[in-house]
């Protein structure tokens, strides 16, 4: 009852298994019930694996999304702007996007997180203070009212140092796509362990 590779595509049990499970099929009587031998639905197959790109594809875009604290330092600069006087907190945002619009590389993700005046008078003492160590902006995400670490974890450059910049992979990925090949691989093999589908039970024994 070896696990056969001759031909994985079409059975993966040798002949004594086959020939056990071809009897136990034929004398068993499942509850009334009858159950022939035929492959897994093609389109169920293609359903399978349109899901999981779906699912890939939809969450990816989404990690790395929390508004990272560089992309506001051209706003927090701009609030001691003149120009800003005499505005109100609406006027003022949208004098500080305008001025600022097209000429940070942070275009897109300034459109996708905006802020307001209460937002930048909230994070502004925080940056000022991270600026003023050198700190790079990069590795801090603004979450609520606070600036965090981006990425406690940290990657090693080749130089030694850490860089605790927000990574581009999520490691749950990672796992996703283990866990996914074995579950694949399992059902593969489980499959395949039965006589090929050329050969159908008859269900015409007496049980």
């Amino acid at each position: 009852m070896a696990l056969a590779l001759d031909k994985p595509l079409d059975t993966m049990s040798d002949d004594q298994l086959n020939g056990s499970a071809k009897q136990l099929w034929e004398s068993e009587s499942l509850g009334g019930l009858t159950e022939d031998n035929n492959r897994v639905p093609v389109p169920i197959v293609w359903l399978l694996i349109l899901t999981i790109f779906t699912a890939f594809g939809v969450t990816f875009p989404l990690w790395g999304q929390r508004p990272n604290a560089a992309i506001y330092v051209s706003y927090v600069k701009a609030m001691d702007d003149p120009s800003l006087k005499g505005l109100d907190d609406a006027q003022a945002m949208a004098k500080i996007v305008a001025m600022n619009k097209g000429k940070t590389k942070y275009d897109a993700l300034l459109e996708r997180h905006p802020v307001t005046m209460d937002d930048l008078r909230i994070i502004r003492p925080q940056m000022e203070a991270l600026l003023a160590k050198g700190v790079d902006l990069e590795e801090y995400n603004v979450v609520g009212a606070r600036l965090v670490i981006a990425n406690f974890e940290g990657n090693f450059l080749p130089n030694g140092q850490r860089e605790r910049k927000q990574p581009w992979w999520d490691k749950g990925y990672t796992i996703d796509i283990f866990f996914i090949l074995f579950f694949f691989t399992g059902v593969v093999i489980t499959v395949k362990r039965l006589p090929p589908t050329r050969w159908q039970p008859r269900h015409d024994k007496d049980h």
